[in-house]
């Protein structure tokens, strides 16, 4: 996002946290601006009707209120109208900020069943599944596969395997994946989830196991690195010989056995 929408959704997380540290039920607030976002997707004239800066802010929030105050809480109709009476750069910025804001809300559910960790965890995971298994990829992105078939399919998958929070979003992104690969939209929903707890997401690949202590001693130097508090999904890899390889957002730190070899390759060719 840019300029006046950076700033909208800024102001909108703030109008969020404040409605979830008030005690506002987070679990029923993600899912109905989960709605809100579907709504902004598939009626794009009444996205740019509510997104419209020349428009009063008043007629923007007085159009959501008619269409929406009798069909979601009184929590969720704050917000949505905290996000109309906003500005908007272009009009896919108001459905962006809400599909974030959502993923806030579901993560912070999680973080109050003490199952935050968890949700990032399973989050990376069926990631790394989807990315792995095609059938399964296509399966779930096919917009010709009936909605039940694929709830049918991420029952089988998840049901009693993945904390509730987490097949919300997976199934969100099953459904309605907005232009974007499963990967993706999983990527940017555990990152969300990361910043609940101002962390940073570390992807390490390494060629065995961490133990426990590697992982406490690896985090922390991250951490001291960084600034932050950083959250580790760790890969089994086959190419990483030994030591590891970290990526953190465009950033890689490689430190494989491998990488160092092609490194001596690379200064021997010279």
């Amino acid at each position: 996002m840019r300029g006046a929408s950076r700033a909208s959704s800024a102001e909108a997380r703030d109008r969020l946290a404040a409605a979830l540290d008030g005690g506002a039920d987070a679990g029923q607030l993600g899912d109905e601006l989960f709605s809100f976002a579907v709504l902004l997707d598939g009626e794009p004239g009444l996205r740019r009707m509510l997104s419209d800066p020349s428009r009063d802010a008043r007629a923007r929030t007085g159009l959501a209120e008619g269409l929406l105050s009798e069909k979601i809480s009184a929590a969720t109709l704050e917000q949505v109208t905290g996000l109309v009476s906003g500005h908007w750069s272009v009009p896919g910025d108001l459905a962006d900020a809400t599909e974030e804001l959502a993923v806030i809300a579901i993560a912070a559910a999680a973080e109050n069943a003490a199952e935050l960790d968890e949700l990032e965890d399973e989050l990376f995971r069926f990631g790394r599944v989807v990315e792995a298994e095609p059938d399964l990829r296509v399966a779930l992105s096919n917009p010709f596969i009936a909605a039940d078939r694929k709830q049918q399919l991420l029952d089988e998958l998840l049901a009693g395997k993945v904390t509730q929070s987490a097949l919300r979003l997976i199934t969100q992104v099953a459904f309605h994946p907005r232009g974007r690969s499963l990967e993706a939209s999983l990527a940017d929903y555990a990152r969300l989830a990361a910043e609940r707890r101002e962390r940073l997401v570390a992807e390490v690949h390494v060629a065995t196991e961490l133990s426990a202590d590697q992982r406490d001693r690896l985090a922390a130097a991250l951490a001291a690195a960084y600034g932050h508090a950083v959250h580790l999904n760790v890969v089994l890899d086959p190419q990483v010989v030994g030591g590891l390889s970290v990526r953190i957002g465009d950033e890689l730190i490689d430190g494989s056995m491998a990488s160092r070899l092609a490194e001596l390759r690379r200064r021997l060719a010279a």
